[in-house]
């Protein structure tokens, strides 16, 4: 069972239009378009389920630059997810920014200095 990676799509692409692209080179198990939570609308990409890894390579080979519904198609062999982490946008931190350069346990050890009563 191979798990084929389908991006650059046109947002206007269906299931059923995958289906009929991945059909000539052998049996086509799942399709999974995927989808925005908030708006509903497509995401350019989809993965699809082959179950013979023959076909599946037969495909990839086809199909991979492939212009559909005016884009495109960039089609290779799906990796598998990575695992996230506590924060929503992985342990990494993101944004460009480097959040490893302080942590709180550079001041756990120091000695805590009073503060000024605020009044």
């Amino acid at each position: 069972m191979k798990n084929l990676f389908v991006g650059n799509m046109s947002f206007k692409t269906t299931e059923s239009d995958l289906t009929a692209l991945f059909k000539p080179f052998g049996q086509v198990g799942r399709v999974h378009i995927a989808v925005d939570r908030e708006t509903g609308r497509a995401r350019g990409f989809a993965f699809v389920e082959m179950p013979n890894d023959e076909e599946a390579a037969k495909a990839i080979k086809a199909l991979d630059g492939m212009e559909v519904g005016g884009r495109n198609l960039k089609v290779n062999e799906a990796r598998p997810r990575e695992e996230r982490g506590s924060s929503p946008r992985g342990s990494s931190g993101g944004g460009g920014r480097d959040r490893g350069k302080f942590s709180n346990e550079d001041y756990r050890e120091s000695a805590r200095q009073p503060r000024e009563p605020r009044w």
